[in-house]
């Protein structure tokens, strides 16, 4: 989901959600042609049922954001309800699909990947990056971007403040592919339709360390809900059921930017907005490695808001 929405996402960020998921549309059309692997971008919007306790107050909510049409009409799947709903124009994009279309388009921009071999510290010669020790082998370099994600902090000089926050998922093979047409979020789940007829049934935010497990309590929770909501699901294959690690930050907002370290960059703690803010932060990061001014004001995902950030050796 590319939620752009002021009431799920924290001010300061909201800037870059707003231009990334602008920029959604031709950055998925680039990496589609290039790639021949189709990302699922889909603009059908999606349906929102706030907690009752906030709707009269909830930011980003308003009468602008009224369905157009009666809720049986827009989704006559969905049980009757007389929860109060309202409709927000955002796209969705297949994570799994846009991965690969990236990895493709770089390789065949003559990007050179090494796989199943983690990096475990950056090297720094007088002062300034020089170079990545892996655990096979070395590789030299003048200018390096840590990326890793919730393990960002554990690559040695810098220890940044990451931390994994485990989520799980569900995935439904639908009896029909037009069965949902937009995606539908509620405080108990969310439902994500994808164009292949699979609905993703979501999600937890745990604290649970690197533990990727998914639990049968849970994925059956969900799967409760998602027939509650759709009852048609109820006759739904269950493809898959997965956890992922979103990298969270002491306060929930992405590192991105210059290291005290000359040459050394990081861009991670993007939390559960890290496919949404994927080319603004691809851009900005250009940016400050090329030495241009970036559009917005990184002062707020600079390493430096963090009072110190010691060493990992």
């Amino acid at each position: 989901m590319l939620v752009d929405c002021s009431s799920e996402t924290l001010a300061p960020l909201q800037p870059l959600a707003t231009a990334s998921a602008r920029m959604y549309p031709e950055f998925a059309h680039e990496l589609q042609v290039e790639s021949g692997v189709n990302v699922d971008l889909r603009e059908q919007g999606a349906v929102v049922f706030p907690p009752a306790d906030l709707v009269p107050e909830r930011p980003g909510l308003t009468l602008n954001n009224q369905l157009p049409a009666p809720l049986a009409e827009l989704e006559p799947a969905l049980a009757e309800t007389d929860r109060p709903a309202f409709f927000l124009k955002e796209r969705s994009v297949d994570p799994r699909g846009l991965t690969t279309a990236a990895w493709k388009t770089a390789k065949r921009r003559g990007v050179d990947f090494s796989s199943g071999d983690p990096a475990t510290s950056v090297t720094v010669l007088h002062g300034r990056v020089a170079g990545i020790v892996t655990a096979k082998t070395t590789f030299a370099a003048p200018k390096i971007v840590n990326c890793a994600g919730a393990w960002a902090g554990q690559i040695a000089p810098h220890a940044f403040p990451t931390r994994p926050v485990k989520g799980q998922m569900l995935c439904l093979a639908a009896p029909s592919r037009t069965l949902l047409t937009r995606v539908v979020r509620s405080p108990e789940i969310y439902l994500i339709p994808r164009s292949d007829g699979r609905i993703l049934v979501g999600t937890t935010v745990e604290e649970a360390g690197f533990d990727k497990r998914t639990d049968p309590a849970t994925i059956q929770r969900f799967h409760r809900s998602a027939v509650a909501m759709v009852p048609t699901l109820q006759s739904a294959r269950i493809l898959e059921d997965w956890a992922g690690l979103r990298p969270g930050t002491p306060d929930a907002l992405p590192i991105l930017g210059a290291t005290s370290t000359p040459g050394y960059y990081v861009a991670t703690g993007h939390f559960r907005d890290g496919i949404l803010l994927a080319p603004v932060s691809a851009q900005l990061m250009a940016d400050v490695i090329n030495e241009t001014q970036p559009a917005f004001d990184l002062t707020p995902f600079s390493t430096q808001r963090f009072t110190s950030i010691p060493s990992t050796r």
